[in-house]
């Protein structure tokens, strides 16, 4: 038996794991000879669902046909030389039975036998090319390790970095392309099914059911990287289609592309269902267990149960986002199904199917019993989807020593670390991190707080009242993930502070005002408010990472939840601080992190 990883999984990488089984090889070190040009004859891609850039589907063309590698016999070693065919210096790990999706056309090689040490695959023995009694269930793939072989330039390695937003169900969005290390969408001029599979086949899916144009799937933000794509269908990526670089004179985002592919059937949506609510989009969960012969229908218990699962229940019976997870479910009539049959439910949200999350199997614990305290969900065919303004950040970030006669209200609000409540007040200061924060809401609902008017907190201090106690976390943290000092901000109003030309503020907080933030609007924080920013009083001089997190506990429903956190590499030198390469996500890039130790002082203007 192959050893097992665990990942996590985007829905349409999840869809593709339910027709096939997963198992991950274990990494262990390898050297990284010199290329040679044993391969001149090849070419080769990473391609497949969910992935990262530096993972995926071994897919090897030759003699003009793409073709892909049994995972029989299929080694770590094997990896490591297909990791360098690929320009990555090793690999840490490999995928069988299709883990990326099963791909097509030949499968050029079974029983792949490398000894690691291989400059060239086709130094490696095989039953030959072309020669295999596989079928592409059995389709291998590469974990490769995120670094670049010095100097690699190989036009033979075809690199596919497309995804999908902003998409109610799996296998459609707004389709967006990675162009210099930056995402931007596509512009529908001319945008067909031809163009719309080559997009879905890329991602690991059939081919495309419809090519949506006017920004169906919500509007991107940043650059348009493509226009006037026309592409013959049997790309293999949407870069090898003839296409328009644009200006930004020449498309706006209300004309960003979008894709629905056709996707196999499951049947995942018959394992649950809703009861008792007013419309097919809501109700008391239920779940569908046993064996042939005694099958039945049980309840979940609602201890802990939020967003996150109910996204998912709301995703596996095709109704789209969850607006509401619910642990008390007393005002839905329950009919005749009484008995809870799961509890512990703990999901990340990117699960297709519930029975795919931790729960405590077959061991029902429930804090609170009855049926009046089960697990609900409302769903909706639409979400807000909320992105940081990242240069922003970066942008306007410097340090303040600010007289502790003039942090009054903020302690009041816990915005300062924990030492200060020893300080001697209202002498000295506190040195803080000062940022703005411009958010932006690129779904297709707008965002709204999780409680109405009537249980908003007023702060007497400030003048304003809470619509969430905690809207975003900020927190410093070192190069291992370890937090020193940490920020928080509430929704002190949240409001549309300007919008696209073509759209109209709806919430303003002024008055007890509505608060939320319009689809194709942004709130801002500016720098100079309370509480926006980090106390770094009792943080050394060093190099650190800034992470802002939106929404961090999950209380408003989102189509996108990996877009919420943005990461900054900071450098300290106890009187100054810059702040460099602040992007969406988690990754940073190797050479950004050595350019920014080279040049610290170049990177940023950001002074006391």
């Amino acid at each position: 038996m192959r050893p097992v990883s665990v990942w996590q999984w985007s829905p349409q990488g999840l869809l593709l794991c339910l027709l096939c089984n997963l198992c991950l090889g274990s990494p262990s070190p390898s050297t990284a000879p010199e290329m040679r040009a044993g391969s001149q004859d090849l070419r080769f891609r990473l391609a497949g669902f969910p992935r990262k850039p530096f993972e995926g589907r071994v897919e090897i063309q030759r003699a003009g046909e793409w073709g892909t590698i049994c995972d029989d016999d299929f080694t770590l070693q094997a990896a490591h030389v297909l990791c360098r065919e690929l320009g990555f210096t090793e690999a840490t790990g490999w995928t069988h039975s299709a883990k990326y999706g099963p791909g097509t056309g030949r499968i050029w090689l079974d029983n792949l036998n490398c000894r690691g040490t291989e400059q060239s695959v086709t130094e490696c023995a095989s039953r030959g090319w072309g020669n295999s009694d596989c079928t592409h269930d059995e389709d291998a793939g590469v974990i490769c390790k995120d670094e670049r072989l010095p100097g690699f330039s190989d036009s033979n390695v075809i690199e596919a970095r497309v995804r999908l937003k902003g998409g109610a169900h799996p296998g459609e969005g707004r389709v967006e392309v990675l162009k210099a290390g930056t995402w931007g969408t596509v512009c529908d001029r001319k945008w067909d099914l031809q163009a719309a599979s080559v997009v879905c086949r890329e991602l690991g899916f059939g081919s495309a059911r419809e090519a949506l144009t006017g920004a169906r799937m919500g509007q991107g933000m940043g650059a348009i990287h493509l226009s006037e794509v026309r592409c013959s269908g049997q790309e293999p990526s949407l870069w090898k289609c003839p296409h328009k670089n644009i200006t930004a004179e020449d498309c706006s985002h209300s004309q960003d592309a979008g894709v629905r592919c056709n996707l196999p059937y499951t049947g995942v949506e018959t394992k649950i269902r809703l009861s008792g609510g007013r419309s097919r989009h809501e109700g008391r969960v239920e779940v569908q267990i046993g064996g042939p012969g005694s099958l039945r229908w049980g309840l979940i218990c609602g201890d802990d149960w939020g967003t996150l699962e109910a996204m998912v229940v709301c995703r596996q019976l095709g109704l789209g986002y969850a607006n509401h997870g619910l642990q008390e479910t007393w005002y839905w009539d329950s009919g005749n199904v009484t008995e809870v049959v799961m509890s512990g439910v703990r999901c990340t949200g990117t699960e297709l199917s519930l029975d795919q999350c931790a729960h405590h199997g077959t061991h029902v614990a429930c804090k609170r019993t009855g049926t009046r305290f089960t697990a609900g969900v409302i769903c909706s065919e639409t979400a807000s989807d909320l992105l940081l303004h990242s240069a922003l950040v970066q942008e306007t970030a410097y340090i303040e020593d600010r007289p502790l006669h003039m942090l009054y209200c903020a302690a009041e609000e816990n915005c300062l670390a924990s030492s200060a409540r020893s300080a001697n007040w209202p002498y000295g200061h506190r040195r803080l991190l000062r940022f703005s924060s411009q958010i932006h809401n690129l779904g297709r609902a707008d965002f709204r707080p999780k409680a109405g008017r009537h249980s908003w907190v007023w702060h007497e201090c400030h003048g304003h009242y809470h619509s969430m106690d905690i809207f975003t976390h900020y927190d410093i943290l070192t190069p291992n993930g370890t937090k020193v000092a940490e920020g928080h901000k509430a929704s002190f109003c949240l409001e549309d502070t300007e919008c696209q030309e073509d759209v109209s503020k709806r919430y303003e907080c002024a008055n007890f005002g509505e608060q939320g933030i319009t689809v194709g609007c942004w709130d801002l924080y500016r720098h100079d408010i309370d509480c926006q920013w980090i106390d770094i009083t009792d943080v050394k001089p060093g190099n650190y990472i800034l992470q802002v997190v939106i929404n961090p506990n999950f209380e408003v429903a989102e189509s996108d939840f990996t877009n919420n956190a943005m990461k900054c590499n900071c450098k300290y030198d106890g009187h100054r601080i810059w702040v460099h390469n602040c992007h969406i996500g988690d990754a940073f890039s190797e050479e950004a992190n050595r350019k920014f130790e080279r040049y610290p002082g170049q990177t940023s203007n950001q002074i006391i």
